[in-house]
């Protein structure tokens, strides 16, 4: 099956895409691209929404590896929401991807993104 790679929302911070599909060696190289393409110097947040992702396997994980890198490299971050059992299952052996990056929905994400916000926050008024 194809991966299918939806621009969810974007803003000048922000960019969200949704994976559709397998996440393997035939089409790591899309979701790379993609991602290479779809990110601007003002990125600094990406969410992967990986509700519909059916698969991943040992490329797709570098793949995301490479994002995470290269968000860290612009001190930005990358959040995973809404895996499917099969992928957190993959994340849990494989410990790719840290526990702090996923969530199980949208809502936990801004519930997250709201508490940060609101330390950083605290720390610039104290």
């Amino acid at each position: 099956m194809p991966l299918q790679i939806h621009v969810e929302n974007t803003n000048s911070s922000t960019l969200c895409l949704a994976l559709d599909g397998q996440l393997d060696t035939l089409t790591a190289t899309d979701l790379d691209t993609s991602i290479q393409k779809s990110l601007t110097p003002n990125t600094q947040t990406l969410i992967l929404n990986l509700q519909n992702l059916s698969f991943i396997s040992s490329a797709g994980l570098r793949v995301l590896a490479k994002a995470r890198k290269t968000m860290t490299s612009r001190k930005g971050k990358v959040f995973f929401t809404h895996p499917t059992p099969q992928v957190k299952k993959v994340f849990d052996i494989v410990k790719a991807v840290p526990l702090s990056e996923v969530f199980a929905n949208t809502q936990e994400l801004d519930a997250y993104l709201t508490a940060m916000q609101a330390s950083v926050n605290e720390e610039n008024n104290s």
